[in-house]
């Protein structure tokens, strides 16, 4: 998608200068040791048990759900590095919401897993699966992406390309097999994780020759890694196919649906085609994973970055019906276009996190049951926009930022098995105001640039400009509604209906 940062974070793959000839030796000799017979592909720091298990795992639940409700994913730069005293903060901070965490196997904080067949090295994914464990939640595991023998590259530690074009480039078809069998070699490796994804964004996937996905080629890697990932546990809960939901400009008919679209654009047709081969010919999915953005493909919020949001009810709608009821994960969520940089620093953090509010409530409306925060933590200063922290490159780093307390107040209010409720909402504030309730919470969020005086839920009360107002428990005698909302009745609102 380029929206947003693909790095590795890995180690460079670099030697510092020798000193002295008995060095310069020495290293010659480890060298010629750590280089596999007749391939010339170096071995240094990988072993062959990549399927031992690592560390001590924690206890996962006897019969693992597949919702896991709404948390985050790990990035180029996380805080499972930097300060001791600044990672213990967010380890702290973490521990006390239990938040759904996410970690790819290759890119985004982890080095290449098996840069060799059969020769592992997961030195950076154990650290980020080490932090994942003390700061709680559920650990989700995204496969991808693949070492470099896999997809025409060459075998070797220090052979990785981490360019973006080397890194999302699919493996080769002959190597769908060997992929399947790194998934589960992870799946041993940390036993404690039940949750994974199958591959990201469709990357490398797309037919020039047809102008189209090669739906084909994800469902054939699909179903060997499912199949794998099932052999190693039968509980373990996977899903796919973690789809790009682009869409188009309403007046545009090329590639554009006719069916699913709305005043915020029409969904690419050949995003639903590829959606529908795999929902047809996969072996089985525990859940769906899609991913996208409320703007168009073009960058456009229509009618506005608010009513934008209502993409994602109607996707979510979308895909839910497709797949009977299968539970619903966005895997990426963004309300806020990038620059040429990929930076989203145009908004101020209120109306940052107000438009974020209300891409939550319009997934859940839509019948999500988790979702995750694209954590875009710097590596170092003290200016991050949109971040969960700050970053940890010093010792009072790590301290809470807005969009922590959006996402993890949320997945406390709104975890899955949630009932919503009907709410009431004066006439005159039922364009200015976004609202998800449950008996037990109420979630009101201002949608303008100015203060406003809001009637909701038979309360009355003051809003700063795109102020995000917590309440609860609701007022007496407003019914609540499992499973999709009722219609709302007139002066009223509940999550099937945009406010």
């Amino acid at each position: 998608m380029g929206r947003h940062g693909w790095n590795s974070g890995a180690r460079r793959w670099r030697l510092t200068a020798l000193l002295g000839v008995g060095v310069a030796a020495l290293a010659l000799v480890v060298t010629l040791l750590n280089t596999l017979p007749g391939g010339g592909a170096s071995t240094a720091g990988t072993t062959r048990d990549g399927d031992k298990v690592h560390g001590t795992p924690v206890t996962p639940p006897e019969t693992p759900q597949p919702e896991v409700g709404w948390g985050f994913t790990h990035t180029q730069y996380s805080a499972d590095q930097g300060s001791d005293t600044a990672t213990r903060r967010v380890e702290g901070l973490l521990q006390k919401q239990s938040l759904p965490q996410i970690q790819h196997i290759m890119g985004w904080g982890a080095g290449n897993p098996e840069p060799s067949k059969g020769r592992y090295d997961f030195s950076e994914m154990d650290r980020r699966i080490d932090f994942m464990r003390k700061s709680g939640g559920t650990p989700v595991v995204t496969l991808c992406c693949s070492p470099d023998w896999m997809k025409g590259g060459k075998a070797g530690a220090d052979n990785t390309n981490w360019s973006q074009a080397a890194l999302e480039t699919a493996p080769d078809r002959a190597h769908y097999a060997d992929f399947a069998a790194l998934a589960a070699t992870v799946a041993k490796r940390y036993p404690d994780v039940r949750h994974f994804i199958v591959w990201n964004e469709f990357k490398g996937f797309w037919n020039d020759g047809k102008a189209r996905w090669d739906y084909e080629g994800y469902t054939e890697l699909y179903n060997l890694v499912y199949k794998a990932l099932k052999k190693v546990n039968k509980d373990i809960q996977v899903g796919g196919p973690y789809l790009v939901m682009d869409s188009v400009d309403p007046r545009q008919t090329e590639n554009a649906s006719t069916t699913l679209k709305g005043t915020w654009g029409a969904m690419d047709q050949r995003v639903l085609d590829a959606f529908d081969y795999w929902n047809k010919n996969k072996v089985g999915a525990d859940f769906v994973v899609v991913d996208g953005s409320s703007y168009t493909k073009d960058d456009d919020l229509l009618p506005n970055e608010f009513a934008a949001t209502d993409k994602f009810t109607a996707v979510s709608r979308w895909v839910r019906e497709q797949t009977h009821g299968l539970p619903l994960w966005w895997a990426e969520y963004y309300v806020e276009p990038a620059d040429g940089n990929d930076e989203r620093t145009g908004w101020s953090e209120a109306r940052r996190v107000a438009v974020q509010a209300a891409g939550l409530i319009a997934m859940a409306r839509g019948g999500a049951t988790s979702g995750f925060y694209w954590n875009p933590e710097k590596e170092k200063g003290t200016d991050c926009a949109g971040c969960l922290w700050t970053p940890t490159d010093r010792a009072g780093g790590g301290a809470a930022l807005p969009m922590l307390d959006l996402v993890s107040r949320f997945s406390r209010a709104f975890a899955p098995g949630s009932t919503y409720a009907t709410v009431s909402v004066a006439p005159d504030d039922v364009s200015n105001v976004r609202v998800l309730a449950t008996d037990k919470a109420v979630l009101v969020v201002n949608t303008l640039n100015r203060s406003i005086n809001a009637q909701v839920d038979g309360k009355r009360f003051d809003m700063l400009a795109y102020e995000v107002k917590w309440g609860g428990p609701r007022a007496p005698g407003n019914p609540g509604g499992g499973g999709p909302p009722p219609p709302a009745p007139p002066g009223s609102v509940n999550v099937g209906k945009r406010v």
